[in-house]
C-alpha cells in the first residue's frame, strides 16, 4: 500500500469511528407504574416481623421449621423437570448472547486449493495446474447501532429468561411447601377420624349395652351404627385427598409416584410472621414482575435494530495469500502474491413497506410488553393484598374458632353424662358429636388455609429473590455454564 493510500486511511478512520458511535432507536427508560400504592392497604393491624426472619438466601421455607419439608425442597433444583427446561432456556439465551456479542467482530477464514484444468487453444489442448493458500475478512461496521441494539436485546432477554428461571424455581418451591402442609394438616385430620371413631365405637356399644338391659330403644343402636360407619367412611376418604398431595410432591421433586412415599407425622410447623417492605420493593423482589420488565427492554432495543435497516450498511473485506500456475514449489514466490482491501456499502432501494411493517411491529411489541410488565405489576400487588388480608382475617377467625370448639367439647362431655344418667335422648348426644366433629375439622381447615396464605404470601413478596441477582451478565455466562446439561 502506497503511502498517500495509508494517509487516507488514517484520515477515514475518526469518520468510521465517530459513525460506529450513531445509535438508531430510542434510550431505554423503564415503564412508570403512575398507579403504584405507597403502602399495602391490607397492612392495618398487620404485626410485621423482623427482616432478618425471612433468609435473605431465599430459603424461606425454613421459616416453617421442618426438617422434612426442607430436605424435599431441596431436591427440586435436581430433579424437578420443569425447573430442566427452564435451565436450558436460560442456557439458551446466553448462547444467543455470545452469538449477537460475535457480529461486532470481524470473520476470517483460510482457503487453499488445487485444480488441474484444460483448455484448447489454436486446435491445441493445454493442461495447467492452478494451487492457492489465503486467508481472507470481512467486517461489517456497525454504524448505526444494529449490532449493538441487538445485543442489547440479547442481553436483556437473556435477564428475563434468568428472571423466568427463579419465577419457575419459586413455583414448584411454593407449590411443594402447599402440598406438604396440607399433607400434614391431612395426618392430623387422619388422627382426628381415627380417634372419633374409638369414641363412636364406644357409644355404639354402649348404646348396645342400655338396650340390651331395656334402657335405650332399638333406634339409638341403629344411630349410633350410622354415625359410625360415617365416621369410619370419612377416615377411609381422607386417605383419597392424602395419597395425591404425596403423588404431587413427588411430581414436584422428580420422582415416581409409584416408589416416593412420605410417613405420616403430626403437624409441627406454624403460621411464621413474614417481614413487609413498601410496594415498590416488589419491582426488585419478584422474579416474574423482573422478567416482564427486561422484555419491555428487549423490545426498546429491537425498535433500534428495525431503525437501522433505513441506513446504508458498510463493510470492510480484505484478502490475501498466493496463486501460482508454475508449480506448487513456486506458490510461495513474490510473484506468486495476491492480495484486495476495499470497502462496501449497500443500501434497499425498494422493498414493498417491509422496512416499515418491521419498525411498526417492533413498536407495537414494545407497547405489548410495557403493558404485559404494567399488568404483572399491579397482580403482583393484588396477590400481596388478597394474602394480607387472608391471613389478617383468618387469625382472627382462628381465635374465634377455638372457643368454638372448647364450648362444643364441653358440650358433648355435659351430654354424654346426661345420656348415662338416662336425663337426654340419644340424639341429643348425636347431635353434640356431630357438633363437636364439625368444629374440630373447621379448626383443621383454617389452619390449612392460613399455611397455604401464609405461601402464597410470601410467594407474592418474592421468596426473598432480588432482580440484583440478573444485573451481571459474566455472572448469569457463569451460572449457565454450571447448569447441569443432557446429551
Amino acid at each position: 500500500m502506497t503511502k498517500p493510500n495509508i494517509n487516507r486511511l488514517f484520515l477515514l478512520t475518526p469518520i468510521v469511528m465517530a459513525l460506529a458511535a450513531c445509535t438508531m432507536g430510542p434510550d431505554y427508560v423503564r415503564p412508570s407504574m403512575a398507579s403504584a400504592p405507597v403502602a399495602f392497604k391490607e397492612m392495618q393491624d398487620w404485626k410485621p416481623a423482623q427482616p432478618n426472619v425471612l433468609a435473605m438466601n431465599g430459603k424461606w421455607w425454613e421459616m416453617f421449621n421442618d426438617p422434612q419439608l426442607n430436605a424435599l425442597i431441596a431436591q427440586i433444583d435436581i430433579s424437578n423437570q420443569n425447573l430442566a427446561e427452564s435451565e436450558a432456556s436460560f442456557r439458551k439465551a446466553m448462547a444467543l448472547v455470545q452469538s449477537a456479542r460475535a457480529a461486532l467482530m470481524p470473520t476470517l477464514s483460510a482457503n487453499a486449493s488445487g485444480t488441474r484444468s484444460a483448455a484448447v487453444s489454436s486446435g491445441v489442448s493445454q493442461i495447467k495446474n492452478t494451487y492457492s493458500l489465503g486467508l481472507s475478512s470481512s467486517w461489517e461496521i456497525d454504524v448505526w447501532g444494529s449490532v449493538r441494539r441487538n445485543i442489547e436485546a440479547n442481553e436483556a432477554t437473556a435477564q428475563a429468561t434468568a428472571a423466568d428461571l427463579a419465577a419457575v424455581r419459586l413455583s414448584a418451591q411454593a407449590a411443594l411447601a402447599q402440598d406438604y402442609l396440607q399433607l400434614r394438616v391431612l395426618d392430623a385430620q387422619q388422627r382426628l377420624l381415627d380417634e372419633t371413631v374409638v369414641a363412636y365405637q364406644r357409644s355404639y356399644e354402649l348404646t348396645k349395652n342400655q338396650y340390651a338391659v331395656g334402657v335405650a330403644a332399638k333406634s339409638d343402636v341403629i344411630q349410633a351404627q350410622t354415625q359410625l360407619k360415617t365416621a369410619q367412611a370419612s377416615a377411609l376418604d381422607n386417605g383419597v385427598t392424602r395419597a395425591q398431595l404425596e403423588h404431587a410432591v413427588a411430581l414436584l421433586v422428580g420422582q415416581s409416584a409409584s416408589t416416593f412415599a412420605i410417613a405420616p407425622a403430626p403437624l409441627e410447623a406454624q403460621a411464621p410472621p413474614i417481614p413487609l417492605a413498601v410496594p415498590s420493593m416488589l419491582l426488585e423482589r419478584r422474579p416474574d414482575v423482573a422478567a416482564a420488565e427486561r422484555r419491555v427492554a428487549a423490545a426498546n432495543a429491537q425498535i433500534g435494530v428495525s431503525e437501522a435497516a433505513y441506513f446504508p450498511s458498510l463493510s470492510l473485506s480484505a484478502s490475501g495469500g498466493y496463486q501460482t500456475t508454475n508449480g506448487i514449489a513456486n506458490l510461495f514466490n513474490l510473484p506468486s502474491r495476491i492480495w484486495s482491501l476495499g470497502p462496501s456499502l449497500s443500501q434497499t432501494l425498494f422493498d414493498g413497506g417491509a422496512m416499515k411493517a418491521a419498525t411498526k411491529q417492533a413498536m407495537a411489541s414494545y407497547d405489548l410488553a410495557a403493558a404485559t410488565y404494567k399488568q404483572t405489576v399491579l397482580t403482583a400487588f393484588q396477590a400481596v393484598e388478597d394474602n394480607l388480608a387472608a391471613l389478617r382475617i383468618l387469625e382472627q377467625e382462628a381465635v374465634v374458632q377455638d372457643e368454638a370448639l372448647q364450648s362444643a367439647r364441653l358440650a358433648l362431655t355435659l351430654v354424654l353424662n346426661q345420656y348415662k344418667a338416662g336425663t337426654v335422648s340419644y340424639a341429643n348426644v348425636i347431635t353434640a358429636q356431630a357438633t363437636a366433629l364439625a368444629s374440630e375439622k373447621s379448626s383443621l381447615d383454617i389452619l390449612n388455609r392460613r399455611m397455604a396464605a401464609s405461601v402464597l404470601l410470601i410467594t407474592a413478596l418474592g421468596g426473598g429473590w432480588s432482580d440484583k441477582n440478573i444485573n451481571d451478565l459474566q455472572q448469569l455466562a457463569t451460572q449457565a455454564d454450571q447448569q447441569p446439561q443432557t446429551r
